[in-house]
């Protein structure tokens, strides 16, 4: 008899086994718009630059610090925002509750390569993931794992990849 760890396929476990982690995420420097914005611009001089380094080293270093750590993980159960080095569950959304998912991007999107993550639910935004390194695929991973464990959800029209070229 299986024991709920031993699976089909690798990697594909079902909800009513246990929550199995899909995509993790640290947040980037642009978590922090100023801190953010003053390194894009100090990056820019060549004198400046290591000042900037050493700017936003405070923020890319600090989301490691045991009270400052933050991560966004994607389960087969919910999306959650994580705290502390042991990552502990603050907010979070069941992925049924999720009806959208939108990329608001600023001036240091391009520079970072990261943006913000807005969860929509019943028409409001219920969760903000800052900083979002490669928000794009950390979307679409979302909206895919709805559509995979959530029982019921209705899902659009296949487009066929070579559609989108």
């Amino acid at each position: 008899m299986p024991d709920g760890r031993q699976q089909v396929i690798a990697g594909v476990v079902p909800p009513e086994l246990y929550e199995a982690r899909i995509r993790e995420a640290w947040p980037s420097v642009a978590r922090s718009p100023g801190m953010a914005s003053l390194g894009r611009v100090l990056t820019r001089t060549i004198v400046l630059a290591p000042l900037a380094w050493l700017v936003m080293s405070l923020g890319y270093f600090g989301k490691l610090a045991p009270f400052l750590a933050r991560r966004y993980t994607l389960t087969n159960r919910r999306l959650m925002i994580r705290h502390g080095l042991k990552g502990k569950p603050g907010q979070e959304v069941p992925l049924g509750a999720i009806d959208e998912v939108r990329v608001k991007t600023d001036a240091n999107s391009d520079f970072f390569r990261a943006a913000d993550l807005e969860i929509v639910s019943n028409g409001q935004v219920v969760l903000t993931l800052r900083g979002v390194p490669e928000p794009e695929g950390f979307r679409h991973a979302i909206l895919n794992a709805c559509n995979a464990w959530v029982p019921g959800r209705k899902r659009g029209p296949f487009v066929p990849a070579s559609a989108t070229k």
